[in-house]
């Protein structure tokens, strides 16, 4: 039985986010068992990682660094061992070079990108579009289709909440955007890392599906 990790560092949706896991592999039929943990040994030893984030891009990167060795870990399993990762929102968001809320703040520069606060460039009902981003959204999948997302064609809708998104360098490290006044990077990944914007544990079928394909998937 594989096992994976949803890390707790003091930010994310992690009941939820474990129960949108624990279901999908049931559905799925996959043999996972998931682990909300903070501990280096378990995480140092997960088949599959998953670092969620709710908040500010400063904030969560301090959570990451207040958990003695965390950092180190993830770098050790995801980059060298190359073990499946999986960045959701703001986790998403730390895979980045760098974060620009409110201030300059290090990311961990595994995606080629930095992240700034979304700018619509319309409008919406006649008014300008609200920030956050927040509700429901349409996906538009890149040509080159990732395996993680096997089965979520052009037009499935996933769950946002964000004032900031990703601006990834990398046309091919750009695996899924939405449309919100203007292009918004939805989903990142590159290798054995995979991250989304929006919340898979809050999206229903389409996130259902993705955390499925990611528990199977196999870089």
């Amino acid at each position: 039985m594989q096992t994976i990790a949803i890390i707790d560092y003091g930010s994310g949706n992690l009941r939820s986010a474990a129960k949108a896991f624990e279901r999908a592999s049931r559905e799925s039929g996959a043999s996972a068992e998931i682990r909300v943990t903070d501990d280096l040994a378990t995480i140092a030893a997960a088949d599959r990682i998953v670092l969620p984030g709710v908040g500010a891009f400063a904030d969560c990167r301090a959570g990451v660094d207040r958990v003695d060795g965390l950092r180190d870990t993830l770098e050790q399993r995801v980059i060298r061992d190359a073990v499946p990762f999986l960045g959701i929102c703001v986790g998403m968001q730390l895979m980045a070079r760098a974060g620009f809320e409110h201030l300059t703040t290090e990311g961990f520069a595994w995606i080629d990108g930095e992240v700034h606060r979304i700018e619509p460039s319309d409008e919406e009902d006649g008014r300008p579009r609200k920030v956050p981003h927040m509700g429901w959204n349409v996906l538009t999948v890149s040509a080159g289709h990732h395996p993680v997302l096997t089965g979520l064609e052009d037009g499935h809708h996933a769950y946002f909440v964000h004032s900031y998104a990703m601006r990834a360098s990398a046309a091919e490290q750009k695996l899924a955007t939405v449309d919100y006044g203007g292009e918004i990077c939805a989903v990142v990944g590159r290798d054995n890392l995979v991250g989304t914007q929006f919340h898979p544990e809050k999206s229903q079928a389409t996130g259902l599906r993705l955390i499925a394909n990611f528990i199977g998937w196999t870089p």
